[in-house]
């Protein structure tokens, strides 16, 4: 059976999409399952909120919480829009916590540190919402 050139093409471009790990959305919601927040998520392999894991430990290149990382994990909203490097990183220009970027400015609308933009307290999507379930955090499995 042939493959339609179409679908080879649709699946070459799918093919980054799926080299990627959940884990979870980044909220102050410690209800919502998938929460960074969440109590059971302290002891998940791939949670930003262990210490001893990939994504959160101190040490790895992959972590948030690694002020020297160059690959941590990525954060997107609802719609799928890129909101920047959930990292620990205060030079990295994509970083959650580099006060003069984009991603990391409390000005930016784009930055989880503007409580009238993308980090506001009120939108479903926002990991300041305590309500919320967060936006969601993807890291490389490579």
């Amino acid at each position: 059976m042939k493959i339609p050139a179409i679908l080879t093409i649709a699946l070459a471009l799918a093919a980054p999409v799926l080299a990627q790990d959940d884990l979870g959305n980044l909220s102050d919601n410690p209800y919502a399952p998938d929460s960074s927040s969440g109590l059971a998520n302290q002891y998940n392999p791939n949670s930003v909120s262990n210490p001893y894991g990939t994504y959160g430990s101190p040490y790895s290149n992959k972590s948030a919480t690694n002020p020297y990382a160059t690959d941590p994990p990525k954060l997107y909203d609802d719609q799928g829009n890129y909101h920047g490097k959930l990292s620990a990183n205060q030079f990295d220009p994509d970083s959650t916590s580099n006060q003069f970027g984009r991603y990391g400015s409390q000005f930016s609308p784009d930055s989880i540190n503007n409580q009238f933009g993308a980090g506001s307290p009120y939108t479903p999507d926002s990991p300041n919402n305590q309500f919320g379930h967060g936006m969601h955090i993807e890291g490389d499995e490579n």
